[in-house]
């Protein structure tokens, strides 16, 4: 099922129709450079005189990892689930009434499919609402997967010296996404090559 393209805006109150906010939505595996092309989009277009802001929606997973390292306990991989569930739905939540208070361009890092995604990977089963929520909450929103081979992203996360993912974990990350991408027909972004020609494609892509 491939989120609808809107005609126009939905009303929101004291919000003029022409001056609603527009979301590009930024996916893509740890280490494709989300982060970073956010942040280089959202810059862009203050330069250029227009609102923008970006707003990341995280799970604590990389927390949540660090915890369990330093007290030497596994979470159950069924619980670390629900937990970042939990969190990210809560962050995806304020994110979408941040931004339905904004005029000019709001680029959100991650979403809820960045759990389904996780979910494929650790071979949970999708479940109901959370597909459904995060179908739903993407249907007027431009949505772009960065895409970088999982070698490039190891490395990349290696070079921050912050956490680790095994070339398992990015190899069916990176399928999962693109998977997706294919069926709800999302932009697919080359993101290797600079930080500036990153952005000319996401911009490209975005219709920025």
């Amino acid at each position: 099922m491939s989120p609808a393209e809107p005609e126009g805006w939905k009303h929101r109150r004291g919000i003029p129709r022409a001056a609603r906010p527009r979301t590009v939505v930024v996916l893509g595996i740890d280490g494709s450079g989300k982060t970073t092309a956010a942040a280089a989009l959202v810059a862009a277009e203050r330069d250029a005189g227009r609102p923008a802001l970006v707003l990341r929606n995280r799970s604590g997973r990389r927390w949540l990892a660090r915890a369990s390292a330093r007290v030497g306990v596994e979470v159950p991989v069924r619980l670390l689930d629900r937990i970042e569930t939990v969190v990210r739905t809560a962050n995806v939540l304020v994110s979408r009434a941040r931004a339905g208070h904004r005029t000019g361009l709001v680029v959100v890092d991650r979403h809820l499919v960045c759990q389904l995604v996780l979910r494929r990977v650790r071979g949970l089963p999708p479940g109901r609402v959370l597909p459904w929520l995060a179908v739903r909450w993407l249907r007027q929103d431009t949505v772009v997967v960065l895409d970088v081979p999982a070698g490039t992203a190891r490395e990349r996360i290696l070079d921050r010296g912050e956490d680790d993912e095994t070339m398992e974990h990015l190899r069916a990350a990176r399928s999962a996404y693109l998977d997706l991408a294919r069926t709800w027909g999302w932009s697919v972004v080359d993101a290797t090559g600079t930080t500036e020609a990153v952005l000319a494609r996401l911009t490209d892509a975005a219709g920025s």
